[in-house]
């Protein structure tokens, strides 16, 4: 039965007794999807999209003697990498900032990928 489905003392009762970790993926899922956004588990490759987040990790990993900067965005259901080649920094790339992106699916060994994405930071709050 889905989550909708269920009276609402039994939704009430399975938060309380759902592990911490669980609720955050659920909290983030449905911002994301309130956001726009397509959840990261749903996507395949070679397909445009628009994913909503939060950045776990930013590094500078340079790719073929060129400098690439890398994120991990988080949507509650998954991940994706984020790969901005050529650059070094920008300008509120930073761990914990929301974002929403858009691009092209791509397969970078074995994970969800996607190079140059167009990107939007959400206001905090």
């Amino acid at each position: 039965m889905a989550l909708e489905q269920r009276p609402r003392w039994r939704q009430a009762l399975s938060r309380w007794a759902a592990p911490q970790h669980a609720l955050h993926a659920e909290q983030e899922q449905e911002r994301a999807v309130a956001m726009g956004g397509a959840l990261i588990a749903d996507l395949a490759v070679r397909q445009r999209a628009t994913v909503c987040g939060t950045l776990r990790s930013v590094t500078l990993r340079p790719r073929a003697g060129v400098p690439a900067l890398e994120a991990e965005l988080y949507d509650g259901s998954g991940s994706i990498s984020l790969v901005w080649l050529g650059r070094r920094h920008i300008a509120g790339i930073e761990p914990g900032r929301r974002l929403r992106v858009s691009g092209m699916v791509t397969d970078a060994e074995g994970n969800l990928a996607i190079f140059n994405p167009g990107y939007e930071l959400v206001p905090r709050g």
